[in-house]
């Protein structure tokens, strides 16, 4: 059972390359539920509607598919949240654009979500009157969305200088601008120190306060593996480093997973039990649990037993023979997670290239 000391906490499908599907996507909810979460925001690179092709419907079966998946969280007590990316729509904010979001967004408010991020991490930033630009977008979509929730990326989402490295140069006074003049109801996404932060120092957060005039909204980058390093690596051990102070620091707390849905769920399972247990908290012994709770007792073992070479070594450290090795020794098991290390094994998760700041 998860105290009063977890923040919002939630899982956001927010990566490059292969999604999840819907049926992974529905049997989620219960093991999100089962676990201490609260939300899911359905925000896949990859879906063509929500990103560089937003101004478009999805196709009617896939409407049909997320009105069923929002109906089934919620029917859990999960709220469900939708990630927009208007594609560099701050470029040329002009009334056709400004329709546009308006059309879309009334289109999204037919799906009853809970909560609607405004997504705009990874495009071009170095462009004069960004803040000023991005804080009118946010202030239609809030004033037309029926989302009880709105959660804001900045272009900017880090001090971690590979963004500017990547997306150039960030506009002066960039996050002052933008804690200024945002709506003080709207959350703002944040990764930490670095994009793919390992910790979350309280003096690092209360510098994030001061500039965003907010406290942040956590989007955690662990265990995501979808970058063409990370992709190399099965990211399987508990959470470390999030003590439960966060709470009192943050908004909320969303966890970008892996490419591998059900591998995530070993990891995934931690950081409840994290917050939970505070001071203490044992990642060994809550790894041990959450593979004994997935997997059964020889599958648990097997894993536990390979876990530093998928966590560390990973598959550019690994010769032809130790790859047909580790298949064999999972081509046994009858289990979907079984399923996944196999095809991770395989190469068929290859990372997107589209994504920049692995």
């Amino acid at each position: 059972m998860v105290s009063d000391r977890s923040p919002y906490l939630g899982v956001i499908e927010g990566f490059f390359g292969r999604s999840w599907t819907f049926k992974q996507r529905h049997d989620y909810a219960e093991f999100l539920h089962r676990s201490g979460y609260q939300f899911y925001i359905y925000a896949p690179k990859n879906d063509p509607y929500l990103r560089k092709s937003w101004q478009q419907d999805w196709p009617s079966a896939t409407s049909q598919q997320l009105s069923a998946l929002v109906k089934h969280y919620q029917s859990l007590n999960l709220d469900f949240g939708l990630g927009l990316s208007p594609f560099e729509i701050y470029t040329n904010y002009d009334t056709e654009a400004q329709q546009t979001l308006e059309k879309k967004i009334e289109r999204l408010n037919a799906l009853n979500i809970d909560v609607l991020c405004l997504l705009f991490d990874d495009m071009r930033g170095d462009l004069p009157d960004l803040a000023k630009t991005q804080i009118k977008i946010t202030q239609d979509v809030v004033a037309k969305t029926t989302a009880k929730k709105v959660i804001m990326c900045p272009t900017y989402y880090s001090f971690d200088p590979v963004l500017e490295r990547v997306f150039g140069t960030m506009p002066d006074n960039y996050l002052q601008e933008l804690g200024a003049g945002l709506p003080p109801e709207v959350d703002v996404f944040w990764t930490g120190p670095k994009v793919c932060s390992d910790e979350y120092p309280e003096e690092h957060l209360q510098q994030v306060i001061k500039v965003l005039r907010r406290k942040p909204f956590l989007w955690d980058n662990y265990p995501v593996n979808d970058g063409a390093k990370l992709s190399q690596y099965l990211h399987l051990k508990a959470f470390e480093n999030r003590f439960s102070g966060l709470a009192n620091l943050t908004k909320g707390h969303a966890v970008n997973p892996m490419n591998q849905p059900w591998l995530s769920r070993i990891p995934l399972y931690s950081l409840p039990q994290s917050y939970a247990q505070g001071k203490n908290y044992d990642p060994r012994k809550v790894l041990k649990r959450s593979l004994n709770l997935l997997c059964d007792t020889t599958l648990a073992e097997q894993i536990a037993q390979d876990i530093d070479t998928f966590q560390y070594k990973g598959l550019g450290e690994l010769n032809e023979n130790e790859i047909k090795q580790l298949i064999h020794q999972y081509q046994p098991f009858d289990n979907p997670t079984t399923d996944e290390i196999i095809a991770w094994l395989n190469g068929e998760y290859t990372f997107d290239p589209e994504c920049l700041t692995d």
